[in-house]
C-alpha cells in the first residue's frame, strides 16, 4: 500500500523483513522441538541472521524465496544450520509465519474498531434528543434525532469490531505437517509442540497449506467493516451538500477546499472513505478466488496474498482512523436541522393525520385520500399542513386535536430508551471516557411555525 494511507507500525508489520522474521522464528521453534540439534546447535540456530537483500540475491539463484530464505539462514548458523527447515516444507513456514503476522496486525488494527464503537455511542448521547429529519428513499419521511441514526452506527460498529475479531482470531492457525500434510517426515505431536511455542492453534486438516477460506473470512470480515465505514460517510456527504447542510466535516485552519473556489469546503474526508471501501471489496472477492486451490496445494493464492492481505488490513486501518476523526470532529447544525423540518410544510405529519382520522371513525383509505391530497396541497402550494386540513370540509366532523397531531415531541418520546441499549455495547463508563454532555438537550421548537412545544410523555 502507497505511504499516504499507511500507519507505520503496519507497513513495519508487512515489511519483508517482518515477512522473514516470521518465518524465522517458525523455524527456531522447529528446531527447539527437534531430537536432533544440541544446545549448542540451538544457540547458533537462534542467532542466526538474515537481510532481506542476501534473501533477494539468493532467490535470484534459486527462482524460489523460501528456499533462498533457507539458505541464507542456514549459513548464518554454521553447520547447526543444516537443522533448518529439516522435515518441513514450504507452506509449514509461509503459512504459519502468515498467521504470526496476521496476529500482530490485528493487535495494531483491533482496538480502533472498538474505539469506534465508544465514539459513535458518545455523539449519539450528546444529540439523543437533536431533532432531524428522517429520510426514505431521499425524500423526507418522518422526524427523527440525529442521536438515534448515531445510535444506529455505533451498533454496527460493535458488530464489525466482533466480526474483525473473530475473523483475526480463526486466522491464527498454522501447519507443520509437511509435503501434502501427511506428517511423513514429522508428527502431529511434533507439530504441537511447535505451535505451541508460537502460540498459535492447530489447523485439523493442513493438505500442506492452511486453507484459503479462513484468509476470505478474514477479508471478508474486513470488507463489511469498511461498507459501515462507508454507510456513515454516505450519510456525512448527503448532509453536508449545499441544499441539506444539516452535517459539515472538520476543517482545518489553513485547508482550502478548492484550488479555484475559496468558498468551497467539500466532504473530501468522507468521499475518501466510500472509494477507498471498494478496494476493500474487490480485495474480499480477489480472497474468496484464493479459496479453490488444485488437489492438495497450488501457489495461485500466494502473488495475491502478497497484494491484498496487507493492502486491506492497512486500509481498513486508515479508514478506521479517518471515521474516528469525522466522527469526534463533525459539526452538527441542529439550527438547519430544524429548518429543513420545515420544508414539507408539515407534510410529515401526514401519518399522524391519517391515524387520527382513522380514529375518529372514518375508513382508512377514505382517511389516506384525504390526507394525501391535502399534504400534496400543502408541498405545492406552501400552506401548512395544518392550516389546509384545518379548513378541509371531509376532516370537519371529525374532532381532532391538532396540538396534539402536530406535535414533534412524538416522534422522539422514545429517544431516550433506544439510546439507552447503548449501554449494552459502551458503558458509560468504559475506560477513556465517553463525551458525555452534562445534560441533554432539550428540542426547542416554539419557532417552528408559531407552534408551542409539546414534549412532555406519552
Amino acid at each position: 500500500m502507497i505511504p499516504r494511507y499507511t500507519r507505520p507500525e503496519l507497513a513495519d508489520a508487512w515489511s519483508d523483513h517482518a515477512h522473514f522474521e516470521a518465518m524465522r522464528e517458525v523455524e527456531v521453534a522447529a528446531c527447539e522441538e527437534m531430537d536432533g540439534p544440541t544446545e549448542s546447535d540451538l544457540k547458533a540456530i537462534r542467532g542466526a541472521t538474515f537481510t532481506v537483500e542476501d534473501i533477494a540475491e539468493r532467490e535470484r539463484v534459486t527462482d524460489h524465496d523460501t528456499a533462498a530464505f533457507v539458505d541464507v539462514l542456514a549459513a548464518s548458523a554454521g553447520p547447526p544450520g543444516r537443522w533448518i527447515h529439516h522435515g518441513l516444507t514450504s507452506s509449514d513456514v509461509l503459512d504459519t509465519g502468515l498467521a504470526l503476522q496476521l496476529r500482530r496486525v490485528g493487535e495494531i488494527v483491533l482496538p480502533d474498531a472498538r474505539r469506534l464503537v465508544e465514539v459513535f455511542a458518545s455523539a449519539a448521547r450528546e444529540h439523543a434528543h437533536t431533532l432531524c429529519v428522517g429520510r426514505t428513499h431521499g425524500i423526507h419521511a418522518e422526524p427523527t434525532t440525529f442521536g438515534i441514526k448515531l445510535a444506529g452506527f455505533a451498533f454496527e460498529a460493535h458488530r464489525n469490531a466482533d466480526r474483525l475479531e473473530r475473523a483475526f482470531a480463526q486466522a491464527a492457525v498454522g501447519a507443520i505437517s509437511g509435503a501434502v500434510g501427511t506428517y511423513s517426515a514429522t508428527s502431529p505431536e511434533f507439530e504441537e509442540r511447535v505451535l505451541a511455542r508460537l502460540g498459535l492453534a492447530r489447523e485439523p486438516v493442513s493438505t500442506q497449506v492452511v486453507p484459503r477460506d479462513r484468509h476470505a473470512e478474514l477479508l471478508g470480515a474486513i470488507a463489511l467493516a469498511g461498507a459501515g465505514l462507508e454507510r456513515f460517510a454516505t450519510e456525512i456527504r448527503n448532509l453536508a451538500r449545499t441544499e441539506v447542510g444539516e452535517v459539515r466535516e472538520p476543517f482545518g485552519r489553513g485547508q482550502k477546499g478548492s484550488s479555484a473556489m475559496p468558498h468551497k469546503r467539500n466532504p473530501i474526508k468522507s468521499e475518501q472513505v466510500v472509494g477507498l471501501a471498494r478496494i476493500l471489496r474487490g480485495n474480499a472477492v480477489a480472497g474468496f478466488e484464493d479459496v479453490a486451490l488444485w488437489h492438495e496445494r497450488d501457489i495461485s493464492h500466494s502473488s495475491v496474498e502478497r497484494v491484498i492481505l496487507p493492502d486491506s488490513t492497512i486500509l481498513l486501518d486508515h479508514l478506521q482512523r479517518r471515521t474516528l476523526a469525522l466522527v469526534e470532529g463533525m459539526v452538527v447544525d441542529s439550527e438547519r436541522m430544524r429548518e429543513n423540518l420545515e420544508l414539507t410544510h408539515g407534510a410529515l405529519f401526514s401519518q399522524r393525520v391519517l391515524l387520527a382520522l382513522v380514529e375518529s371513525g372514518m375508513s382508512r383509505d377514505d382517511a389516506y385520500r384525504v390526507v394525501q391530497g391535502l399534504a400534496q396541497q400543502a408541498l405545492d402550494s406552501r400552506v401548512p399542513l395544518r392550516d389546509l386540513l384545518a379548513g378541509d370540509q371531509a376532516a370537519a366532523g371529525a374532532e381532532l386535536d391538532l396540538d396534539a397531531i402536530f406535535d414533534y415531541g412524538v416522534f422522539v418520546r422514545h429517544a431516550d430508551e433506544i439510546i439507552a441499549r447503548l449501554d449494552a455495547i459502551a458503558p458509560r463508563s468504559t475506560a477513556g471516557g465517553l463525551r458525555q454532555p452534562e445534560h441533554l438537550p432539550t428540542i426547542d421548537v416554539d419557532h417552528i411555525a408559531g407552534r408551542p412545544a409539546r414534549l412532555g410523555g406519552d
